[in-house]
């Protein structure tokens, strides 16, 4: 410190720096705490460029050159409390002592859980001796007991402790039997997914394996016959002439008189198709037949499950569709109802999958609903018992138009299985109002789904 405040004093007592140690010092190491005297041109030329380098130096490294409360710069870099010309005072390190027993309890620690260790390989080692290791209680947690003598469900029925002379044991016939005879069976009850089960698919053969089928098949009976000729169990057959083999088959006769022999050939051939087509109509199924086996499979289709759909039409005012949507539900032996309204019409159908299906396709491929063509009284005064419905319903406007239809459509509401049937038959039914639509929906609990067609646009 010493020679540092002989350096600053020889450099503000020297006249204009010129180099060197003569080079004008920053205000942090000017005269510490010391007010600059502006008495002489050197002091105050000093003074002015030692303000312009310590503003240039604070606001470039942000040091704060602050001043004393006599107007004098204070340095940043000694404390004011240690006074001018003095620096930070070093702190001593204070020792710290390790409190008494600390290694101690560290030591005896480390002996007990050494301890720990040594006892537990003995013990291991004991149990392998033993036999008790873990393998072995492994095995013995997997083995197999021994039956009892007697077991507990018998204990009640078996007098003695064990099942030798179970016939002179029985205690059926005593008074504190269990076993009486009114005994409950439970009714056997076939599982419902059986029936849900899909049918085996037919292997499709192609066109060659088909023939080669066939021709195998045709042989193999072929084979059967001639045994049973040979073993005479059946006639021989008379000869398959045809006209291809005349000649070949009655070979003299034929040449003998030919036309008699030609009009033979004719009339077996014409014998052999009249008793095909003879064939063919007793396989043929009676018109009686057909529908019982339609109703036959339209009964098992639905006892698979009840599907029900719901369609909503703009207009039914084409009598083709009003009679195109009850006969195919006939047809297909399916129950619903179809409701007429002023606004629209409802088609609600329930029945098998595969009938379903088929009405489905009807409704939503098969029919034209853009279709406009003209009415008959026949057809309005039947399908509208009321007299007030028949203006709605007619296809003609009042000028005898036909009414616009290119906007008329069909639209899928529902679609799913439901657990029973709400309609018995098929039906329709015409409703002025939405009130007597809802009302007549409500006793089979499906009005909502007339509030759903009302929300659905079209």
């Amino acid at each position: 410190m010493a020679a540092l405040r002989a350096r600053v004093a020889a450099a503000v007592g020297s006249a204009k720096a010129k180099g060197g140690l003569n080079t004008p010092l920053h205000p942090a190491l000017a005269d510490l705490n010391a007010p600059i005297r502006p008495s002489s041109s050197v002091g105050t030329q000093l003074s002015r460029s030692l303000g312009r380098d310590s503003n240039k130096f604070s606001k470039k490294k942000g040091l704060d050159v602050s001043t004393g409360p006599d107007g004098a710069r204070v340095n940043p870099y000694i404390e004011s409390s240690q006074g001018p010309g003095t620096g930070r005072a070093r702190q001593p390190r204070q020792l710290v002592f390790n409190q008494k027993g600390k290694y101690i309890q560290q030591a005896n620690a480390l002996r007990r859980q050494a301890a720990l260790e040594a006892m537990k390989k003995r013990i291991a080692e004991q149990s392998r001796k033993a036999g008790l290791d873990e393998d072995r209680d492994v095995e013995k947690a997997f083995a197999i007991e021994a039956p009892p003598d007697l077991e507990w469900w018998d204990e009640a029925l078996i007098d003695g402790k064990d099942y030798n002379n179970i016939p002179k044991s029985y205690k059926i016939t005593s008074p504190d039997s269990i076993v009486t005879l009114y005994i409950q069976h439970p009714v056997a009850l076939e599982p419902p997914q059986e029936k849900l089960a899909p049918e085996p698919k037919p292997m499709y053969l192609t066109p060659k394996e088909q023939q080669k089928l066939r021709r195998q098949r045709r042989m193999m009976e072929l084979k059967v016959k001639q045994a049973k000729i040979r073993l005479g169990l059946e006639p021989a057959p008379p000869p398959k002439v045809k006209k291809s083999n005349l000649m070949r088959v009655l070979g003299e006769e034929a040449v003998k008189d030919p036309t008699a022999v030609e009009a033979r050939v004719n009339r077996e051939i014409a014998a052999r198709f009249e008793k095909h087509m003879q064939a063919n109509e007793e396989r043929k199924l009676t018109k009686e037949q057909r529908h019982e086996k339609l109703s036959a499979n339209q009964a098992k289709d639905a006892a698979r499950g009840i599907h029900m759909v719901v369609f909503k039409i703009g207009s039914l005012i084409n009598g083709q569709h009003r009679y195109k949507i009850n006969i195919n539900a006939t047809q297909n032996g399916l129950c619903g109802v179809c409701i007429m309204h002023p606004r629209f019409s409802l088609v609600i159908v329930e029945g098998g999958e595969h009938s379903i299906n088929n009405y489905k396709k009807l409704m939503t491929r098969r029919i034209d609903w853009t279709e406009a063509l003209p009415s008959r009284d026949k057809e309005v005064t039947t399908a509208t018992p009321s007299g007030g419905a028949r203006e709605w319903l007619k296809a003609e406007d009042e000028k005898g138009q036909l009414k616009d239809m290119s906007a008329n459509k069909c639209v899928l509401l529902f679609e799913g299985e439901v657990k029973a049937q709400a309609f018995k038959k098929w039906g329709s039914k015409v409703c002025e109002t939405d009130q007597e639509a809802r009302e007549f929906l409500a006793t089979r609990k499906l009005d909502n789904f007339w509030t759903q067609a009302k929300n659905t646009p079209m």
